[in-house]
């Protein structure tokens, strides 16, 4: 993500904490500057900043910068303080024993899916998708599932983020296709991943909704066309959406309140 015009210095130094994460290892100033949008000087200032607040670590030695052991701090606290997964543990841990398949919870962030958790199917595949990774949302069960049920402002913000990629022959590829698909989603209650993302891998999804319609979450469970179909996951549908509409009630009680929404600001 990008800091936008209002986020300052702050929003520009988590931009430069962004990319650090995002090369996925150790990296040195260099190879920073080379994909950086800011001088070789304010580069060079956020990061040794960053590395002052513990945000980013610098190995002297080998010159080279890597996240920081406070981001694992803060990672724990928002996964107890904001995540569903805590609440969630024994609804998905019921529904992977009456299942024996993957079972993903999901959150939208900014526009794109973050994985929180995961139950492994009783004979586990190799998928994409991990807890505290972000996948997209346009072309996963949990993600179309979620913003099925966004309303029409934040559904158009989350639209302008997908990049429509063709990840295999059945990725809706376009705006115009997603749309309808939502659309579907909505009257059936549920969303499906029919190969979008992976070829081979299936799910069929449940959003979480709070009591007035607020996307807070979605639920999958997810195998392989080898083991089963969609009309096989389909039976499922009324057990995965009874599961999240669980998760909400536990939620509205626990966090995610609406009056707190509507005290806020």
């Amino acid at each position: 993500m990008m800091a936008e015009a209002g986020d300052g210095t702050v929003g520009k130094a988590l931009d430069v904490l962004d990319q650090v994460a995002a090369c996925g290892r150790p990296v040195r100033f260099s190879d920073l500057l080379a994909e950086s949008r800011y001088p070789k000087a304010t580069l060079y200032r956020f990061l040794q900043t960053l590395t002052h607040q513990g945000m980013l670590s610098y190995d002297a030695e080998s010159q080279h910068y890597a996240l920081g052991v406070r981001l694992v701090r803060l990672a724990h606290a928002a996964w107890a303080q904001s995540s569903l997964a805590p609440l969630a543990r024994p609804w998905l841990d019921r529904l992977s024993a009456d299942t024996g398949e993957t079972i993903h919870l999901a959150q939208l962030d900014q526009g794109q899916v973050l994985y929180v958790d995961k139950r492994n199917a009783a004979r586990p595949v190799e998928m994409f998708a991990q807890a505290g990774k972000v996948g997209p949302a346009y072309c996963t069960g949990v993600g179309k599932a979620m913003l099925a049920h966004l309303e029409p402002q934040a559904l158009e913000q989350a639209l302008q983020r997908q990049s429509f990629h063709r990840f295999t022959p059945h990725t809706l590829a376009s705006r115009a296709l997603l749309l309808a698909e939502l659309a579907a989603i909505r009257a059936r209650g549920f969303a499906y991943d029919r190969e979008e993302h992976e070829p081979g891998i299936i799910c069929i999804a449940a959003p979480i909704l709070t009591r007035t319609g607020r996307v807070i979450g979605a639920l999958s469970v997810t195998s392989t066309t080898a083991r089963t179909t969609l009309e096989g996951l389909a039976a499922r549908a009324p057990q995965i959406t009874e599961t999240a509409a669980s998760i909400a009630a536990e939620a509205e009680s626990w966090r995610f309140p609406e009056q707190q929404q509507a005290g806020r600001g």
